[in-house]
């Protein structure tokens, strides 16, 4: 077992808490109206599972565990009903169950395509994206032993997908420059770099996929069936992103119908499902907002925010509530509030990671008034926290208060629009 540092031991005073039933987690823009178209938990006494005191609601931010079972970087994280799980680029996925996440499984294993770019889940369903451009779709059943509660179904596209498209002309198409040659349209051509799960108007479920080779893919999760392919950027396309019907992406060619900034790459996507403002995190260190407002024919997306969130680039995010935290290439985790004018507002900083902080995700504990954040990053480590629900913006910090009232001066007419189809 990893021994931990005396700084991160002294700060594990909280218990880890089970992961509760209210959960709220996270620039071209697209609508679908229809769905035809070797393992350590490190901790503060010798036994890493053992009891700590409740924890109060009104302290400071709580670091409770350091998780170490990666051979490779950690590089996405889900949450799974009762379990976090936890992807590498080494191809391993590991399970972590709640409320003392102990190793529970290990699956993948480097042998369904290499690297795990990102993870999914819906329902008893779990998607990871590989390098070399499949989506495997694993299983999940408690009723299994622990080695078997993950199952491998199938990967995307599926033979009858495919047998079903491979004998027909049209089925084929041109992929992009630097990997050009003909191959089916429901394939990717490059690694795919990113998931999101969301439902349609007419509650069908819906996976989508974005990829290097610049295209986003539609897949029906009832019949594992591939929708529709759109070449949605000029460059590798970075985070997905979707709710309510419409989906969006980031990318790296800095083009996009929200906001189009040259040299810059869009990183991460997140959307409060609340108010539907979507989040987009850039490598300029920026963080950009904007309101969905819906009209009567037509839906069109206000910049509300852009904030400079830290001195390096910005990897990743994630929204619990009213509170968003983003991951950074400087090692830190920033929390930040929706202010009443629509402006964030940091009100916290986390350190702890020996490296960039790649992936982010966060549960509401109403219990506890509070969240639990999980961190990973190319340290090779999973870092759990626990903030409190209170937390609030430091109200003496003039410097930012003015550096958001003199953004919002100099954009107020700034918008961008959509039309929906």
């Amino acid at each position: 077992m990893a021994a931990m540092p005396d700084a991160d031991c002294a700060a594990m005073t909280v218990p880890l808490l089970p992961r509760p039933t209210c959960l709220s987690v996270s620039f071209s823009s697209t609508s679908f109206a229809s769905s035809s178209s070797s393992s350590s938990t490190t901790s503060a006494s010798s036994s890493p599972h053992s009891a700590f005191p409740p924890p109060q609601p009104q302290g400071p931010c709580k670091a409770l565990a350091v998780l170490r079972d990666h051979a490779g970087s950690v590089s996405c994280l889900s949450l799974c009903g009762e379990f976090l799980l936890s992807a590498s680029t080494g191809g391993d996925i590991v399970a972590w169950q709640q409320p003392d996440l102990r190793r529970f499984a290990r699956f993948g294993h480097g042998e369904n395509g290499g690297s795990v770019k990102a993870l999914a889940a819906a329902g008893k369903r779990v998607f990871s994206a590989h390098q070399d451009g499949c989506v495997c779709v694993w299983r999940v059943s408690r009723r299994s032993r622990s080695e078997n509660a993950f199952k491998l179904v199938a990967a995307l596209p599926t033979a009858r997908d495919y047998l079903g498209r491979v004998f027909r002309q049209a089925s084929y198409v041109q992929t992009t420059a630097w990997c050009s040659h003909r191959r089916l349209w429901i394939e990717h051509a490059d690694s795919i770099s990113c998931l999101a799960v969301a439902a349609t108007v007419h509650n069908a479920a819906l996976l989508y996929s974005g990829s290097w080779d610049r295209t986003l893919k539609v897949w029906r999760i009832a019949d594992l069936k591939c929708l529709e392919s759109i070449r949605a950027h000029d460059d590798t396309v970075n985070a997905v992103a979707a709710d309510a019907g419409v989906v969006y992406s980031g990318s790296a060619d800095g083009r996009g119908v929200l906001v189009a900034r040259d040299g810059v790459s869009w990183n991460a996507l997140a959307v409060a499902t609340a108010d539907r403002r979507v989040y987009a995190a850039g490598s300029d260190s920026h963080v950009a907002g904007w309101d969905r407002l819906d009209g009567r024919t037509a839906a069109r997306w206000t910049l509300a925010c852009d904030v400079k969130a830290h001195d390096m680039a910005v990897l990743c995010l994630c929204v619990v509530r009213d509170m968003l935290c983003t991951g950074c290439a400087d090692k830190t985790i920033g929390l930040w509030r929706r202010q009443s004018g629509g402006e964030l507002a940091k009100v916290g900083v986390i350190g702890g990671h020996e490296g960039p902080v790649k992936c982010i995700q966060a549960s509401w504990c109403r219990l506890s008034n509070g969240c639990m954040v999980y961190s990973g990053s190319l340290d090779k480590t999973i870092r759990v926290w626990w903030v409190p629900g209170a937390l609030q913006h430091d109200n003496g910090n003039e410097q930012q208060q003015q550096q958001e009232k003199s953004f919002k001066d100099r954009n107020h007419n700034e918008k961008a629009s959509l039309f929906l189809r």
